[in-house]
């Protein structure tokens, strides 16, 4: 029952990451729109949410010490690889091509597992990582703008790999009692993006008054600092937080499948936010890919749970015995039926009872006491 219980919370924050997000690119395009940069959009993102976890990050400073390459690693590729690489591939080559390549990574992470790690995979998760691939194909619609080019598909690829470092990561000692606090880890990798990103993205060349004034969403004046504080709180911390706590309750192959969601809600929201409307294959993709999510989710071995009530709501047998057990230990028989014999026998047989020597043995002294004294 615990089991299953984990798996759902894990499921439900699963979700609750992709939906997070997936809402970034309905809120940074029209940003973009506004005269921002893409990178300087993610230098923002990454440094407000930084920003925001740095009181977390001083509590939990003891990370430095003890996890130091976790937390590097996390913010190199969990944070700054797969933001970078992602937008610098979609400068490239289409949204579409750079977005299916960047989601191969649950196919990576089942190869990291099965061949890395040494780990079984089961056939469950394979099959729900090919259907949601298939689907995220016709989610992004990859045969409308189809364009080679090598570098563009060498930074997807990149993107994809550094998606694979994030679920991988996320799961780093989840299993064990010293296990790094991951609202910690988040916290550090986010600062260590943040001075990364300051480097690639070079933020002190930025138009700063659009954030001041308004942006346009499909037809609707904004604040532009309402767009990025949902960037910032709900796009990024509230994303990273409960993905990295999903990895750890599901697995990194499972939350890999999940995490295809996030393309089908980003499509969504745009449809219905942004007036970007769905095809019927975009339709049918995305239903693809909810299937396939649900098939990998469900391949997480089911552990006992103990002794617990059957489904009808009767006690299962296991757990009678058990009870019956300790019932029948507790009760002092042999010890009363040792003691009532010798009396019995005594007063069938006429013989004094102070004359048995198994009497005095068994009985106490008051009772032996008072034998003596009868008349």
């Amino acid at each position: 029952m615990q089991a299953s219980q984990g798996r759902n919370v894990g499921l439900g924050l699963a979700l609750a990451s992709a939906f997070s997000f997936g809402g970034s690119g309905v809120a940074a395009k029209p940003l973009i729109e506004a005269g921002l940069d893409p990178l300087h959009v993610v230098w923002l993102r990454v440094t407000g949410a930084a920003l925001v976890m740095l009181p977390v990050a001083w509590r939990h400073r003891s990370l430095l010490v003890r996890r130091p390459a976790l937390l590097a690693g996390f913010g190199l590729l969990a944070v700054a690889g797969v933001q970078a690489c992602y937008f610098a591939a979609i400068s490239r080559i289409p949204v579409g091509v750079a977005l299916l390549v960047e989601y191969l990574a649950p196919a990576l992470v089942l190869g990291w597992v099965r061949f890395v790690q040494r780990r079984p995979v089961t056939r469950a998760a394979a099959i729900g990582v090919v259907l949601a691939v298939g689907g995220l194909a016709s989610v992004v619609e990859i045969w409308s703008g189809l364009s080679f080019d090598v570098l563009g598909l060498v930074l997807a690829l990149g993107a994809a790999c550094c998606q694979v470092g994030y679920f991988v990561l996320s799961d780093q000692g989840g299993d064990t009692d010293d296990a790094p606090d991951p609202i910690g880890v988040i916290a550090y990798g986010l600062l260590i993006g943040s001075v990364l990103l300051t480097l690639v993205a070079r933020p002190w060349g930025m138009d700063w008054s659009v954030l001041g004034g308004s942006a346009d969403m499909n037809g609707t004046d904004v604040p532009a600092g309402l767009l990025l504080g949902w960037i910032v709180l709900v796009a990024t911390v509230i994303a990273y937080v409960t993905g990295v706590i999903s990895v750890r309750k599901l697995s990194p192959q499972v939350a890999g499948v999940v995490a295809c969601l996030e393309a089908v809600i980003a499509t969504v929201l745009a449809w219905v936010l942004l007036g970007e409307h769905l095809s019927a294959p975009q339709i049918a993709g995305g239903a693809v890919v909810l299937v396939g999510a649900f098939i990998a989710q469900s391949s997480a071995p089911k552990e006992p749970s103990g002794p617990v009530a059957g489904g009808d709501g009767h006690p299962l047998p296991v757990q009678e015995t058990p009870v019956q057990d300790a019932t029948l230990q507790e009760t002092p028989v042999p010890e009363m039926t040792f003691q009532e014999t010798p009396v019995q026998e005594a007063t069938l047989q006429g013989m004094p009872v102070q004359e048995t020597p198994v009497d005095e043995a068994a009985a106490p002294e008051s009772e032996l006491s008072a034998a003596r004294t009868a008349p």
